[in-house]
């Protein structure tokens, strides 16, 4: 009996047999992620965002207080029984705030970066993939995209937002304006893949263009997103704490760390908790993150001796 092409889906006593291809990328993934596991500052970035993550997602639930909550008893009291991190000159438990604070500024920076590397991807792969016209007329957009003074933009929209809702003006103004670098690279390197064979292939079958962008072009492209991506939380979060600190991102009611930086920073002499423990957390969030972002970089890269043998 002749043998069946190995990358053949075939049935053996009625179990199916996974195709070779399918077999090889689940492979990859496992050598990955043993990869990354050798790396033990990545583990402890994935331990410590977990629990940053738990209290952000939990954290309210286990005190009483509530981060709209005054207590007039306690004005800029330091951490006691009834207070964990103390309170503010306010007298909102500082706790409660941390908690909320942690929250937004993780959503921010997550949300933030994921959307961005989407459109990111996607125009910086259209773009390289056109070619002519349509490539010269993208990078001209993009030259002047770059010259547009975002930070400033980005103030403006959420300055003019109310309420509860600045942190979804603030994920707006971040994406709308923050992919244009991301983008570039992506189109430099889309510009080895379009011409690789499988591509031209799907060009002459007739397969429509952006199915080749999703479905070829953009998950070849993976490890670099999944870094970017990691790695532009970072700078998400670095962006909102610092819009806040000027008071331009987050306003009352709501809460962010860098809104408690600020009022930290007034207070820093008279009350220092306010200041040490919302900077503490952000400086955890945003090592923990980065820890993770280079174990995924060393994880991926085959040359890389951090992590050992690629085998």
């Amino acid at each position: 009996m002749a043998k069946q092409d190995a990358a053949e889906l075939t049935v053996d006593r009625g179990v199916a047999r996974p195709e070779k291809k399918d077999y090889q990328h689940q492979r990859r993934m496992v050598l990955y992620v043993r990869r990354f596991l050798r790396r033990p500052s990545a583990v402890a970035g994935v331990i410590i965002l977990l629990i940053l993550t738990f209290f952000a997602l939990f954290g309210s639930k286990l005190s009483k207080w509530n981060y709209v909550d005054l207590d007039f008893t306690a004005l800029a009291s330091p951490p006691s029984a009834e207070h964990w991190m103390g309170t503010t000159s306010g007298g909102s438990d500082l706790y409660a705030m941390v908690i909320r604070g942690l929250g937004r500024s993780m959503a921010i920076g997550f949300l933030s970066s994921v959307l961005t590397m989407i459109l990111a991807a996607l125009i910086g792969t259209a773009i390289s993939f056109f070619e002519g016209w349509f490539e010269k007329v993208g990078m001209w957009i993009l030259d002047m995209l770059l010259v547009i003074p975002s930070f400033l933009i980005v103030a403006m929209l959420v300055r003019s937002a109310s309420g509860t809702s600045g942190w979804l003006m603030l994920v707006g103004g971040l994406t709308v304006l923050g992919w244009v670098g991301d983008a570039r690279v992506i189109r430099t390197l889309t510009m080895s893949l379009r011409e690789l064979d499988y591509v031209r292939a799907a060009k002459f079958m007739g397969v429509g263009s952006f199915t080749i962008i999703w479905r070829h072009l953009v998950p070849n492209l993976g490890s670099v997103l999944v870094i970017n991506t990691v790695l532009g939380v970072v700078s998400s979060i670095n962006s909102e704490t610092s819009l806040s600190f000027l008071g331009l991102g987050i306003k009352p009611p709501d809460t962010s760390l860098g809104t408690l930086l600020t009022e930290g920073g007034g207070v820093s002499v008279t009350a220092p908790w306010v200041l040490i423990f919302p900077s503490l957390v952000l400086i955890l969030l945003t090592f923990s993150v980065q820890l993770i972002g280079d174990g995924i970089r060393d994880a991926i890269d085959p040359y890389s001796r951090s992590v050992g043998k690629a085998e």
